[in-house]
């Protein structure tokens, strides 16, 4: 059998899409609306019970706002209290590290100082060994 023998078959194509809550709601509303428009009651009465139902519905809806408002509200506050933390471990890694720069400044102003004042003993001593060659080979000339 070769691969161009199933090119005439049917095929069924299967779209997946994600459905919100938006969704659902509209549909429980008509379908709510379609059973009472054919429940055997009144006009008055049907009409009173789409209201009452619309009432819950608006309620619902509301509800679920609330929800997802507080929800929202919570999981900002988390995300502000871990940026906040995390500002401040960074701030305390910056004053170490500035702390750790300013004793290497230190300690490298101490080392130069140091290596002057070392500098400045050898030439002095050099000095005084230079001098004193030369007064010890005029006094023997």
């Amino acid at each position: 059998m070769s691969q161009h023998e199933f090119d005439d078959e049917p095929y069924v194509v299967i779209e997946k899409t994600e459905s919100g809550i938006g969704t659902f709601l509209l549909g429980a509303l008509a379908g709510a609306a379609v059973a009472l428009l054919f429940a055997p009651r009144t006009g008055a009465d049907t009409r009173a019970e789409l209201t009452r139902a619309a009432r819950r519905a608006q309620e619902s809806a509301r509800d679920m706002v609330d929800d997802v408002a507080e929800s929202l509200g919570e999981t900002l506050e988390s995300a502000r209290t871990a940026v906040e933390h995390q500002v401040e471990s960074a701030r305390g890694a910056v004053e170490v590290k500035r702390s750790q720069l300013t004793q290497a400044i230190d300690a490298g102003r101490e080392a130069a100082r140091q290596a002057r004042e070392d500098l400045e003993a050898r030439i002095a001593d050099t000095k005084s060994q230079s001098a004193r060659a030369r007064s010890g080979s005029s006094n023997r000339a």
